[in-house]
C-alpha cells in the first residue's frame, strides 16, 4: 500500500511529525514501512510556463520554436519536440540550470541552429512512469489547467512535493488498504482524531428505485448490492489534484467519473464501479453465477469464457461486469455518458479470488475483496463517490439507492482480564491505560472489575480472540517499552545429537575429499524412481503432481546426481564430484505413511587429478571412489567392520561393482555406472556410491585405541597363488589373515595375471604378507612355520596352490 504523506494530512493532523518519523512510528507499531519515497528528490528548477507563441522550427519538421513566459523577466525561446505543444498552454518547464531525474542538467543549447533556453517537460521526464500517465499525454508534454499560476513550482502542482510511505501489509491487516484505514492507525499511534471526508449530497426529487431494480440470485456470493443513479453527468478530466494523487498511487487517470471511483477505492478501501446507465439496455441489475461457456468482453477488450464458479453482474440477460474484478466493455463510461449507475457492493472474497485467478486479472478491486472489505463502509463509499461526481462532474444524484441487503456481519466481542494482558506481556499496565489504548483505536470497550470487554469494529476483521487484543495493547503501548526478562526455570542447553554430529563429520569429510554438496528434488519420474534403489518397493505417487517428471517420491538419490553431472557436462564442466545426504521414501502400503530413510550418495566423473606441467593426468576409477569411502569409514571408526563383496546391481557395470556390508549386512554399493546409462547421459566413465546413512551413523564406533610403532623389524614374504577365475581376492585375504594371526599383520594384492601362460579357467593372484611381533625380533623358523600353515589353509579352504 502506497500512502501519500500529504494526502494523509486530510484525515489526521500530522503537525510536528515528519514522514520519516511517521514511518518509524508505524513500523514500531507492527506494520512494516519498507521505505519513504521522496517524489521530487534530485529535481529542481521546474516551473509552470505559459506558451505565448509557437511556430514551426525552420530547419526541422518535428521541432517547434516556442516563446515561453516563465513568470520572471522576458519570455525565453525554447525548442520543443513534443507533437502536442501549442500556443496558450500552461506547461512544465525545466529552466536553464534545472536538474531532472538521473542528474540530467539543463543548459543553454542550439538545436538545428536555433537557441533553446530550457526544456518543456513531459511527465515521464519528471520521473513518472509511462503506464500511469494519462493516455492523452503519454506521447507528449503535460498541459496544466488554465488557472495554473505562471512561474510557480510545477512539481507542487503535480503533487510531486510529496513523500510516499510504502507499507508492507500482512494479509490480516486489510483494513490498511485504504487511506482512511491508515488514518485510523496513525491517529491511534499519535493519539489524535480522524477527520472524515465530506459526503453532504444535494438530492433531486426522483428516486433511484424508479430507474433500476436489483435482483440477486447468488446471495451467498453477494449479500449486499447498492446502486445509486446520477443524471446529467458531464464527462471530462478529473481535477488535477485528484489525477496526481492517483498517479502517485500507481493508477492511471481516465476521466472524472472513473477517477472518482478509483479515488474512493483508495480512500475508503471499498471498490466501486460506474456503469453507463443508458448502455445497460435494461432497468434491471441481476447478480448471478455465470453459465458454463458464457462469453464476456471485459474493459481491456479481451473476450473471457466464464464458468459457473464466476459471479457476474448482468442487465437481466447478458453480463456487464465480472463481479469484483473488472467491468464490461458493453457498459463502460465513455465521453458520451450522461447517466451513471454507481455500484457499491460486498462480494465474497473466495468467489472474487477464483475469477481473478482463472482470468489472470489481478486488480486493485479484486485484491481488496479477496482480503476483506469493511461491510459498514460499503454504502458510505457509495455516498462519497456520488458526492464527488456531483461536485466534479456536475451530476444530479437521485434520492436513495436501489439495493438488496442480506448481509449479517456483526462486530466481534472479546473479553480479557487485565491480569492476563500483564502476564503475557510482562507489563504492569493499569486498566485505565489499557482502555485508553482501545479508545485510541476507536474500539468500544466496557470495564467490569478486572475484565475489559472490547467490541472490535467491522473494519478490523482480524480481531477475534484474546490474543488479538493482547497484540493491540502491545503494539500501541510500544514493543520497545515491554520489559526484558530472562526465562524462569531450568533450561536444557541445545546441542547436536550424536547422529547429527556424525552427519556433519560425513559431510565435512566428503567436502574435504573434493566432493561438492548437491541438493536435488525428492520428486522424480516413474521411470527413474527405482533406478539404483537399495531396497525395491512400490513408488509413492503424488495426488496432484506438478509434472510427470516430478510425480513420485524417490527410492534412490543417484538418478538426480547423474542429472547434475549431465547438466554440468553439457556446460563443459566434465570433471566433477558431487554428493548428497537426503531421504529416500519407502512405501508401507496404501494407507500407511512411508518410511523416510536417510542415505548418502555420491558420483564422480572425468579427471581426478590433472597436473599438466608434470604431464600427469589421473581419470577417476573404482579405486578412487573406494578410497574415499574407506577414508570416511575410518573417520567414523568403522573400518574393521566394513567389507566389499563383488556384486551385480541393476544399472551398474557388471564387473566393476561391489556391495558394501557392515557387520555382514548390506548397506549400499559402489561401482561404475553401466556404459549404456553413461551414454544416455552423455557422460564419460562415471563412478557412484549409495549408502544407508542411517545404518552407518546408528553403528557405534569402538573407542579410539593407539598402537605403538613396532620397535622390531618385520619380515615380508610374497606368494603367487593359482586359483579358479571365479575366486575373489577378498576370500583369499580373509583366509590369509585369519590363519596367520597373530604374527601376520598385513596382506595385500600386488599382482594379477590371467594370460595365455595360465591353465584354462585359472588365474594368478600375488600377495605380499607382512609378519611382525611388537615384543621381539622374529626368526625365519617362526615365520616359516606360520607361513606354511597359511599356504595349507589356502589350499584346503580356497583351492589355491603356489604358482610354480
Amino acid at each position: 500500500m502506497f500512502v501519500s504523506y500529504k494526502w494523509l494530512q486530510d484525515y489526521v493532523d500530522l503537525t510536528g511529525v515528519t514522514a520519516e518519523e511517521l514511518a518509524e512510528k508505524i513500523t514500531k507499531s507492527g506494520i512494516e514501512v519498507e521505505g519513504v519515497d521522496i517524489l521530487n528528490e534530485g529535481i529542481k528548477g521546474v516551473v509552470v510556463g505559459h506558451v505565448l507563441e509557437r511556430e514551426q522550427h525552420p530547419n526541422a519538421d518535428k521541432l517547434s520554436k516556442c516563446l515561453v513566459d516563465l513568470g520572471e523577466g522576458e519570455p525565453v525561446q525554447i525548442i520543443c519536440g513534443a507533437p502536442n505543444v501549442a500556443k496558450g498552454q500552461k506547461v512544465a518547464v525545466a529552466t536553464v540550470g534545472a536538474v531532472l531525474p538521473g542528474n540530467f542538467k539543463i543548459k543553454k543549447a542550439k538545436l538545428r541552429g536555433e537557441e533553446s533556453n530550457g526544456m518543456i517537460c513531459s511527465l515521464q521526464e519528471l520521473g513518472m512512469e509511462g503506464k500511469i500517465v494519462p493516455k492523452e499525454y503519454s506521447e507528449g508534454i503535460f498541459v496544466f489547467p488554465a488557472d495554473a499560476e505562471v512561474g510557480t513550482d510545477a512539481l507542487a502542482f503535480l503533487n510531486r512535493d510529496d513523500q510516499v510511505l510504502e507499507l508492507s501489509l500482512t494479509p490480516n491487516r486489510a483494513d490498511c488498504l485504504s487511506m482512511l484505514g491508515v488514518a485510523y492507525e496513525v491517529a491511534a499511534i499519535l493519539g489524535r482524531e480522524v477527520k472524515f471526508p465530506e459526503t453532504d449530497l444535494e438530492l433531486i426529487a426522483e428516486k433511484a428505485t424508479d430507474y433500476v431494480k436489483i435482483v440477486i440470485e447468488a446471495k451467498e456470493d453477494n449479500p449486499l448490492y447498492s446502486a445509486k443513479i446520477i443524471k446529467n453527468v458531464k464527462i471530462g478530466p478529473s481535477p488535477l489534484w485528484m489525477q496526481t494523487r492517483l498517479m502517485n498511487a500507481g493508477i492511471r487517470p481516465h476521466n472524472n467519473v472513473v477517477d472518482i471511483t478509483n479515488y474512493v477505492l483508495l480512500e475508503y478501501g471499498q471498490p466501486l464501479h460506474a456503469f453507463d446507465y443508458d448502455r445497460l439496455g435494461s432497468k434491471e441489475i441481476l447478480i448471478r453465477r455465470a453459465h458454463n461457456g458464457e462469453k464476456f468482453v471485459t474493459l481491456d477488450d479481451v473476450e473471457r469464457t466464464l464458468t459457473s464458479e464466476h459471479l457476474v453482474i448482468t442487465n437481466g440477460t447478458e453480463p456487464v461486469a465480472l463481479a469484483g474484478v473488472m467491468g464490461g466493455a458493453n457498459s463502460e463510461v465513455t465521453s458520451d455518458t450522461t447517466t451513471v449507475l454507481l455500484e457499491a457492493a460486498y462480494f465474497n472474497g473466495l468467489t472474487v479470488r477464483k475469477a481473478s485467478k482463472d482470468h489472470g486479472l489481478r486488480s486493485e478491486a479484486s485484491a481488496r475483496f479477496e482480503k476483506g472489505v469493511d461491510p459498514k463502509r460499503v454504502r458510505a463509499a457509495g455516498e462519497r463517490a456520488a458526492y464527488l461526481i456531483e461536485k466534479y462532474a456536475g451530476g444530479e444524484v437521485l434520492e436513495g439507492a436501489a439495493e438488496i441487503d442480506t448481509l449479517s456481519i456483526e462486530p466481534a466481542v472479546v473479553s480479557i482480564t487485565l491480569e492476563k494482558i500483564n502476564r503475557v506481556l510482562g507489563t504492569e499496565l493499569s486498566m485505565n491505560g489499557v482502555k485508553d489504548i482501545f479508545d485510541r483505536l476507536q474500539f468500544d470497550s466496557v470495564v467490569e472489575k478486572d475484565t475489559i470487554t472490547v467490541t472490535a469494529p467491522t473494519r478490523r476483521g482480524d480481531i477475534k480472540i484474546e490474543e488479538d487484543l493482547i497484540e493491540e495493547v502491545a503494539r500501541l503501548y510500544g514493543y520497545d517499552n515491554i520489559p526484558k526478562t530472562l526465562p524462569i526455570g531450568s533450561a536444557t542447553p541445545g546441542k547436536l545429537s550424536d547422529y547429527q554430529k556424525k552427519r556433519r563429520v560425513v559431510r565435512a569429510y566428503l567436502e574435504g575429499a573434493g566432493l561438492y554438496q548437491a541438493v536435488t528434488y525428492s520428486l522424480t519420474s516413474e521411470e527413474k524412481a527405482a533406478q539404483f534403489a537399495l531396497e525395491i518397493r512400490e513408488a509413492i505417487r503424488l495426488a496432484m503432481p506438478m509434472s510427470e517428471d516430478r510425480s513420485v517420491l524417490r527410492l534412490s538419490i543417484l538418478p538426480q546426481l547423474l542429472e547434475v553431472l549431465k547438466y554440468n557436462s553439457a556446460r563443459q564442466n566434465d570433471s566433477l564430484a558431487v554428493y548428497e545426504t537426503g531421504n529416500v521414501f519407502l512405501s508401507n502400503g496404501k494407507d500407511a505413511l512411508p518410511t523416510e530413510e536417510e542415505h548418502v550418495a555420491g558420483a564422480i566423473t572425468g579427471l581426478w587429478h590433472s597436473h599438466l606441467w608434470q604431464g600427469e593426468k589421473k581419470p577417476v576409477d573404482f579405486f578412487v571412489l573406494k578410497g574415499i569411502l574407506e577414508g570416511m569409514f575410518a573417520k567414523l571408526g568403522l573400518s574393521d567392520r566394513v567389507e566389499y563383496v563383488q556384486a551385480q546391481v541393476e544399472g551398474m557395470h557388471p564387473g566393476r561393482t561391489a556391495e558394501i556390508r557392515l557387520k555382514g549386512e548390506k548397506i549400499g554399493f559402489v561401482g561404475q555406472v553401466h556404459p549404456s546409462i553413461q551414454k544416455d547421459h552423455d557422460l564419460k566413465d562415471t563412478y557412484v556410491f549409495d549408502l544407508s546413512l542411517k545404518a552407518l551413523l546408528d553403528e557405534s564406533a569402538e573407542p579410539l585405541r593407539y598402537q605403538a610403532i613396532p620397535r622390531y623389524p618385520s619380515i615380508t614374504r610374497d606368494i603367487a597363488l593359482v586359483v579358479n577365475k571365479e575366486t575373489v581376492s577378498g576370500t583369499l585375504k580373509e583366509v590369509i589373515l585369519t590363519t596367520g594371526a597373530p604374527l601376520l599383520k598385513e596382506a595385500y594384492v600386488f599382482d594379477l595375471y590371467e594370460g595365455d601362460k595360465m591353465e584354462e579357467g585359472k588365474k594368478s593372484i600375488a600377495f605380499t604378507l607382512k609378519y611382525v611381533d611388537p615384543e621381539r625380533t622374529l626368526t625365519d623358523e617362526e615365520v616359516t612355520k606360520v607361513h606354511e600353515r597359511v599356504l595349507e589353509a589356502l589350499k584346503d579352504k580356497a583351492g589355491a596352490v603356489l604358482r610354480g
